[in-house]
């Protein structure tokens, strides 16, 4: 159960990147009371206008130089591959004292091309939030998303204990659990529970892409609801996915050969008739679900509990 937090954490917290997570940070932090002010970029021009239109920060700016004057904690809520440019464009107006933080799916490549632009007396403190939906834009956000979810803490090996604890402090206020990793495990764990699944989905959607004469109609039409989740979870933003692949490559290759043997464990299996071998192995992967919706971490409802509150 969610509980209001009154006191500021944060005087001013710049969001550079006004999509899905940014947006729900926005919207999470001021349920909570936890910034006193909210600054926001992006590079879009459509997307600066949509969000001064919803409201969505307490000030929209036209460049991130603007945006991170001043802030006690800077949020890279961009794609990976952009945040070692986003963080040269910005380095030398980062206060100091200032924190530094993303919120992006990969750590280990985001390190490498970020420590080099954090001027002496900031420090930088990854963070991926393990929550989302197949929406992106500005739009898209909504104060629950992170809610009994999970944000994984990666700090730099120079970050201060104290402000680690902080930053678990606000991603708590924001209603997420919070565990430590290093980059290279985070990079590891996130291969298995997000990036492989995501490039079997599109991969699936893309076979039946290139069945056209099968998919004219008939997948739109008769589509079941494995299909279906495939094609949530392929509609998720190209740009963001693109780089999590270039940059997380070796786990992801690492994930996808062992993907590959069981296929063909499996593949073996219904050619000679093995339905001992399916069965265990249907039963096994069946318990994995069950364990998810017991930890909280999905529901038995028919939307999977990824509507928003109030639709």
């Amino acid at each position: 159960m969610y509980e209001a937090v009154s006191k500021v954490m944060y005087n001013r917290v710049a969001l550079i990147g006004l999509g899905l997570i940014a947006g729900s940070m926005s919207l999470a932090m001021r349920r909570a009371g936890v910034a006193g002010e909210i600054t926001g970029y992006a590079r879009s021009q459509a997307t600066r206008d949509t969000a001064r239109e919803i409201n969505l920060v307490d000030r929209v700016c036209d460049t991130a130089v603007e945006a991170v004057k001043d802030a006690d904690l800077v949020v890279l809520a961009v794609p990976v591959g952009a945040m070692g440019p986003v963080m040269a464009e910005i380095e030398a107006t980062l206060k100091p004292g200032a924190i530094v933080t993303d919120v992006g799916s990969v750590k280990k490549s985001v390190l490498d091309a970020v420590l080099p632009h954090i001027p002496e007396g900031v420090q930088f403190i990854g963070t991926h939030p393990m929550a989302g939906t197949e929406h992106s834009g500005p739009r898209a956000g909504f104060a629950e998303l992170f809610e009994n979810r999970w944000c994984l803490i990666v700090p730099s090996e120079t970050a201060d204990e104290a402000e680690i604890e902080k930053l678990e402090s606000f991603w708590s206020a924001l209603g997420a659990n919070t565990e430590r990793m290093t980059p290279e495990h985070h990079d590891t764990v996130c291969a298995v529970v997000s990036h492989v699944p995501h490039l079997i989905a599109y991969t699936m959607v893309g076979v039946a892409d290139d069945l056209r004469r099968v998919t004219d109609q008939e997948v739109i039409k008769f589509s079941a609801a494995g299909f279906r989740d495939f094609t949530r979870i392929a509609a998720s933003d190209p740009t963001m996915w693109r780089d999590v692949f270039l940059t997380n490559k070796d786990a992801a290759l690492e994930i996808l050969g062992r993907f590959t043997e069981e296929l063909f464990a499996l593949q073996r299996a219904i050619r000679t008739g093995d339905g001992d071998h399916l069965h265990d192995y249907f039963t096994r992967t069946r318990a994995i679900r069950r364990g998810i919706i017991e930890a909280g971490q999905d529901t038995d409802a028919p939307d999977f509990g990824r509507a928003k509150k109030g639709e």
